[in-house]
């Protein structure tokens, strides 16, 4: 007999019919009543065994953790909190759990205790719920651009090409570690290697990206990238997904108009498809949030919070204006700020970002034209700017709670003066003569930006940590599973 998801078992308009249903034991109790859990539903379907027609074997093996197959009657439930459930007429032990050593006990687990148990952590509620809903994200990530006619393509893994310019990459090669061949100058020979140069674990997939849009005119990339800077803070990962739009002919208020509607859209979806996931998640931030001290307790619930990103338009912002804001702010003024704000050039960090979004504008905020010297090579140079106070047609977006989720920009498409930004920054042309090449033939304005997939994430579920909204995180020092 063909089994049925549990979620489809509650969504049932029939009773009185036989059923099969398969999956992990979430309680026992009473000996008579399981709490059972396939994945496809935070929610479990109670299964009623007939413990006096059940020999006590087959009964001491059904513990928490345990697969089974049970067979029987849907019925309504008489019980409070479940529309139905089901009588088991035939009941199958299909794997055991050692309830003394099976980690996932029916109990508060610490979120540190179950990152060290990242391969069973999934059967919690919590990650069983943050899960689905990364996996619905991560459609609506595909639906949205899809349904947009922008070509989907991966860019490779593996390159040459430091996007960033900030040089903390992962070094790929094939040579013996314990016996590095050298060439005349002492160095280390990479003409030696698997590819005859030295090559690292990609940062981001933009310059590759750029040339495809200069093609196809519209596309967008959704892979892993690598970081290997060594911050083990909540909100670095050293392997994350990043998306990353490229469009041939738009301008910057274009590309902040695409990033504000495809998050709102994303996020709109996953509140559409993820009801029960989110509702119990914000239950679980709010009483995660009982122990903080009110000052560090979130201002929304969570499905406030999702909702207030909605309703509200992004408020536009320049980085001149935002620095006037901070440096005349009351936290600022009482130096209560970790990083005082005390000119025009500084970069601004988390705390000063949720100021402007919480405290000050109480929206979520896009910044834009940012000083030239904290931006990336790549970024077009805005014309008429000050000496000494160059910006470019950069843009964040920040949200409550997580400072920036987006960066982009309006790309630098006139050759000669990429060309002297590379040369200033003793960025190698060589190695990006292919990048070069899109400002020499048919170039064009274009613009684009990356998001982090697990900030989406982070936000969209109340999660604090993004180890925990990853199935198996990459951190320094960690690379375990």
């Amino acid at each position: 007999m063909k089994h049925t998801k549990v979620r489809d078992l509650l969504n049932s308009t029939t009773t009185l019919q036989e059923v099969n249903a398969k999956g992990w034991v979430r309680t026992f109790r009473n000996n008579q009543f399981i709490a059972l859990n396939d994945g496809s539903t935070i929610n479990n379907i109670q299964c009623v065994v007939d413990f006096e027609n059940t020999p006590e074997e087959t009964l001491k093996r059904i513990t928490t953790g345990a697969a089974v197959s049970v067979i029987g009657t849907l019925v309504e439930s008489k019980g409070a909190g479940q529309k139905y459930e089901i009588q088991v007429n035939k009941l199958e032990i299909l794997g055991d759990s050692d309830a003394e050593k099976f980690p996932m006990q029916p109990k508060k687990h610490s979120l540190e205790f179950l990152r060290e148990n990242a391969h069973l952590r999934v059967r919690t509620n919590a990650f069983g719920a943050i899960m689905r809903v990364r996996s619905v994200l991560s459609y609506a990530v595909h639906k949205y651009f899809q349904d947009k006619g922008f070509v989907y393509v991966n860019t490779p893994i593996i390159t040459g090409a430091d996007a960033e310019g900030a040089g903390e990459m992962f070094q790929v090669t094939s040579l013996p570690l314990d016996n590095l061949p050298k060439n005349e100058e002492g160095n280390i020979d990479f003409k030696k290697d698997f590819f005859g140069k030295h090559t690292n674990l990609t940062v981001s997939g933009q310059l590759e990206g750029e040339t495809f849009a200069m093609a196809l005119g519209q596309i967008y990339t959704f892979g892993p990238t690598f970081r290997a800077e060594n911050s083990n803070t909540s909100r670095h990962l050293a392997e994350f997904w990043m998306i990353e739009p490229e469009v041939a002919f738009n301008d910057l208020d274009d590309n902040m108009d695409l990033a504000e509607d495809f998050i709102q859209y994303v996020i709109k979806y996953a509140l559409d498809n993820c009801k029960d996931d989110l509702k119990f998640l914000e239950g679980r931030l709010l009483e995660e949030e009982k122990s903080k001290p009110q000052a560090e307790r979130s201002e929304m619930a969570l499905l406030e919070k999702l909702n207030f990103v909605l309703e509200n338009n992004f408020k536009r912002v320049s980085y001149t204006e935002a620095i006037d804001i901070l440096r005349d702010s009351t936290p600022n003024k009482k130096k209560k700020f970790q990083y005082l704000i005390n000119e025009w050039g500084a970069d601004l960090q988390s705390e000063h970002e949720r100021f402007l979004v919480e405290k000050h504008f109480k929206c979520p905020v896009i910044l834009y034209d940012y000083p030239a010297n904290i931006k990336a090579f790549y970024m077009r140079l805005n014309d008429n700017t000050e000496p000494g106070r160059e910006t470019v047609r950069a843009m964040d977006i920040l949200f409550p709670g997580i400072g920036e989720i987006v960066g982009g920009s309006e790309r630098e498409e006139r050759y000669d003066v990429l060309v002297e930004k590379m040369e200033k920054l003793g960025i190698d042309k060589e190695e990006l003569y292919w990048y070069l090449d899109t400002r020499r033939f048919g170039s064009a304005t274009h613009a684009g930006f990356g998001l982090g997939f697990e900030r989406l994430v982070l936000f969209v579920t109340g999660m604090t940590n993004i180890r925990d909204v990853i199935p198996f995180p990459r951190t320094p020092g960690s690379a375990e599973f």
